[in-house]
Formats: C-alpha cells, sequence, structure tokens
C-alpha cells in the first residue's frame, strides 16, 4: 500500500467502517502465533495487530472471531480507545491475557490502519523518535559454562553490546538453557530442579563471564520468577561483582508485593513484567517501587494504547522499559515493541530475537536486528504485511509448548514456576 492510495480528497468518518475482524493463527517457525485483521469497505485499507498468546492461542482466535468481530463490524475504525474499550467492557467479567491478548489484535490493527490513512509510520502518530533505534539483547545459553561463554562471543560478533547469560541447572529447570540430567537419583522426583543448585552455580558463570567477555558487554539475567524474597536478595548480592545491566523475574507474580523491599536490598537493577496481564498490573509495578525496568508482554496488557500509558508513567517514575520480545511475540508485536522504544524517553532496552526466513516470508517487512540495533519501518502504519497463503503453510498446532510448564518440579515433586 502507498501513501498516493489515500490521497485526497480523504475518506471522511462517514466513508470509512470496519467490515470484517478475523484472526489468522500461523506458526512459520514453530511458534504459534496469532495476528488479528480488521478489514474497512475502502479497498486495500486493513490493518494488522499481534495477539499472540502462544499457550492458549485458540482461546484468542475463539474470542476474535466469536465475539469481537460481531461487535466491532460497522463501526468507525478511528476510534481506537473507545474501541479497544468497549471490547474490554462488554464482557462484564474482564482483564486475563486471553481478552487483553485479543485486545491488542484489535488495538495494535487500528493503528495500522490509522497510519496508514494518515500515511504514517505508527511512531510518528506517536509524537515521533526520540532516539533513532532502540538497542537489544539477545540470549546465549548453554549446558555449562563454557558453552554459555561461547555463544555469547558469537553474539557479541554480530554487534551484540547486551548479552543475556542463562546456564543449564540440573533437573530441567535452566530457564533458556538445555536440560541437563538430575543430581537427585533418589529423591522422590528424581528429574527435579533445586533452588539452592541454581543459586550455587550462577554466580560461577557471571564471574567467568566478566573474565573472558569484553567489559563493555552489558550482562543480563533471567530468574524466571522460582525464587523467594530471601532468595532473590541473596542472588542479587552474589551477582554484585559482575555489574549486571539488570535481573530479571526473581519473584512469581504472587509475590509481587515483595519487590519493593527486594529491590531496596538488590544492588543490582531489577527488571519484572513479564506476566502483567492487566494495565494495572503494570502500572502498580512501576507506582510501586518494586522494579528498575518494567517488562511487559505488550499483546498481555491490551496492545500498544495500553503500553504508551505505562511508558509515559515509567518516565514520570524514573523507571525504564525493556518490554518483552521473544519468538513468541508476532513481526507486528516486535514493530509495536519498536515504536513504543524510540519515542520514549524511558527506553532502557529492548529484547529481540531473531527470525526464520519462513517468518519473514509470511511477514513481509519484518523487522531485522542490525548490529545489535532495532530501527522501526518507515512505510505507514507498522510497514509489516502478512501473506496469507504462506501463512497457511505453517499452520498453528496444539503441542506441548502449549504446557511446557508442566515438567518443571523440585526433587520432592513440588510442581515450580514455569
Amino acid at each position: 500500500m502507498t501513501i498516493e492510495t489515500f490521497a485526497n480528497p480523504w475518506p471522511s468518518r462517514e466513508d470509512v467502517r470496519i467490515t470484517s475482524v478475523r484472526a489468522i493463527a500461523t506458526a512459520p517457525d514453530g511458534i504459534a502465533l496469532v495476528v488479528v485483521r480488521v478489514d474497512t469497505n475502502v479497498p486495500g485499507l486493513y490493518g494488522l495487530g499481534c495477539a499472540t498468546f502462544t499457550q492458549r492461542w485458540k482461546a484468542v482466535v475463539s474470542f476474535v472471531n466469536d465475539h469481537l468481530a460481531r461487535l466491532l463490524t460497522g463501526r468507525y475504525p478511528g476510534d481506537i480507545g473507545d474501541l479497544t474499550r468497549l471490547a474490554g467492557f462488554t464482557g462484564y467479567w474482564r482483564g486475563g491475557p486471553v481478552t487483553n491478548n485479543a485486545i491488542s489484535g484489535i488495538d495494535q490493527a487500528l493503528w495500522d490502519i490509522a497510519g496508514k490513512r494518515a500515511g504514517m509510520p505508527v511512531h510518528e502518530l506517536l509524537g515521533g523518535k526520540v532516539r533513532a533505534a532502540a538497542d537489544t539483547y539477545l540470549h546465549a545459553a548453554g549446558r555449562e559454562i563454557g558453552e554459555v561463554i561461547e555463544d555469547a562471543q558469537r553474539l557479541i560478533e554480530r554487534g551484540q553490546r547486551h548479552v543475556r547469560l542463562q546456564m543449564s541447572t540440573p533437573g530441567g529447570g535452566g530457564y533458556g538453557a538445555p536440560s541437563v540430567p538430575t543430581e537427585y537419583p533418589d529423591a522422590p522426583y528424581r528429574n527435579g530442579w533445586s533452588a539452592r543448585d541454581y543459586l550455587r552455580r550462577t554466580p560461577a558463570l557471571f564471574e567467568a563471564a566478566r573474565d573472558k567477555l569484553p567489559d563493555h558487554v552489558e550482562l543480563l539475567h533471567d530468574v524466571h520468577s522460582r525464587l523467594t524474597p530471601k532468595e532473590a536478595v541473596w542472588l542479587a548480592r552474589a551477582l554484585e561483582p559482575y555489574r549486571l545491566f539488570f535481573l530479571e523475574d526473581v519473584l512469581a507474580p504472587e509475590h509481587w508485593d515483595r519487590l519493593p523491599e527486594v529491590r531496596a536490598a538488590s544492588p543490582v537493577p531489577i527488571a519484572v513484567g513479564e506476566l502483567t496481564t492487566s494495565l494495572q498490573d503494570a502500572v502498580r509495578l512501576v507506582r510501586d517501587g518494586g522494579v528498575d525496568f518494567i517488562r511487559s508482554h505488550v499483546s498481555d496488557i491490551g496492545g500498544l494504547t495500553a503500553a504508551r500509558k505505562v511508558a509515559d508513567l515509567a518516565e514520570l517514575c524514573g523507571v525504564r522499559t525493556a518490554w518483552h520480545g521473544p519468538g513468541d511475540t508476532s513481526p507486528i508485536g516486535a514493530a509495536a515493541n519498536v515504536a513504543l522504544d524510540v519515542t520514549s524517553a524511558a527506553f532502557g532496552i529492548q529484547e529481540g530475537h531473531v527470525y526464520g526466513d519462513n517468518v519473514h516470508e509470511v511477514f513481509p517487512g519484518t523487522l531485522r536486528i542490525e548490529d545489535g540495533w532495532l530501527r522501526p519501518n518507515e512505510a505507514p502504519g507498522w510497514g509489516i504485511d502478512i501473506d496469507e497463503a504462506a501463512a497457511a503453510r505453517f499452520p498453528a498446532e496444539l503441542s506441548g509448548h502449549d504446557a511446557w510448564a508442566a515438567g518443571v518440579r523440585r526433587p520432592d515433586g513440588a510442581l515450580e514456576a514455569p
């Protein structure tokens, strides 16, 4: 679509209406992605939005197709705030990741339409750039210290200045790293994961990293919500000599009320928010002093409109953003992240993901990390399309990834956080 498509006279409010709303599920890299397409009665004018909740993607598809489509068809697509509130309030019981991902798909698709109507990229509609690009971090992992360091060195050679380090812990609980055999063969749950082992091994990883990796490279680590408040403080203090950029998700959401005390005792910046499932969850983390970085998954809190509010609050509170952006974020969601990154003074860092060739085929215009940097497209809207014929060749299927957390248990058999 070109700017000339909608050259003057512009279609008026009365002349533009939503004609259909539908969810498209596809898995070009083996991870289920959900994108919402909103069509209008203006030929060629449609929008795309990210609604990816990989673990419950079918529920999101049904929410969009069976409920929101009927609600929104016939309405004016320019009333973004009103339509997203309508989508959230009409179910009476509201909130949660299924609802908010469905709303996010609508929200981001409407922003895409708005950009195309205006002939501007979304970041210009948000007020324009305050930086040229977003710095990113990627993930390095391995079974033991040497493998992690080698993986990190490969990323640094590609231009990364920030690298997250994850190492296997016996029992399969070393998040983001391969599983390795248990050290508890006689325990009730012989493939159990032990927090004590994790706390013992992790500082050794970062000691080696600081010795082997260039000093200017920033190091990050994800706990993945598995520690008690006291364990989180112990780990943060043990990692102090290695100057981490941040320590991520130290507590489970059930214990986020303890984050202010953990943050106060931690010499390492604390990044939390990946498991926020509402705008209000994210606001409380920022407002109540629990985080140095807010890490919400944008579609889980309701989309671009909600995330803008979080970014504005973060700026006022001296908190920085680090939006969640792994492979279960669609390219549209990644574009929304970057639009927020380049337009917000609160930006801290952006989690990056290197999409495979199949994703680029299904989503023409998908952003690419170059020398560690992500730059938004300058085309109207997101500058990203979807090839539905290509998407159909990679159908989303129910798989182990939809219940990937089920196998993490402690040696005594108690179920652990994902």
